[in-house]
């Protein structure tokens, strides 16, 4: 559970660390426009913050940490939206600068594509085990009536 509860604290601190980035880069840079930095703020609180901290509510209801698809989840999923935020940084900051990639824009989305599809599997992981916490829960309580 401590595992949960931290990295939702560092998915806490690297989402407004994004904020205040996008915030004083595109000011300093004179940009106006809109650019992938400015979703990286409520990605990083969304996806990262708010999911573990959900993630760390349903552990004190049945810790689930022990379960078979827990590390996979845990790795996937944060290496997904790694790699999401890290592609977003990417384009970003891409855009606010005006500055050509060397990398062909499709090769860009493809891997963000790749982050997203790890998150979602990440998600469906996460799910199952809460459907598990839910079915054992209801089980439980089954048994005691």
């Amino acid at each position: 559970m401590k595992q949960l509860i931290n990295t939702a604290l560092a998915y806490l601190i690297a989402g407004a660390v994004a904020g205040v980035f996008f915030r004083e880069f595109t000011k300093i840079m004179g940009f106006d426009g809109v650019s992938a930095l400015g979703f990286m703020h409520a990605h990083l609180l969304a996806l990262g913050f708010l999911v573990f901290l959900i993630a760390t509510l349903f552990a004190f209801a049945d810790d689930y940490t022990g379960d078979k698809l827990f590390k996979p989840f845990y790795i996937v999923y944060n290496v997904g939206l790694v790699v999401t935020v890290g592609m977003m940084l990417v384009r970003g900051v891409a855009q606010v600068t005006n500055t050509y990639l060397p990398l062909p824009d499709a090769a860009l989305s493809g891997i963000a594509g790749i982050g997203h599809i790890m998150i979602g599997v990440g998600l469906v992981l996460l799910v199952v085990m809460f459907k598990r916490v839910v079915d054992r829960r209801i089980a439980g309580n089954r048994a005691q009536a």
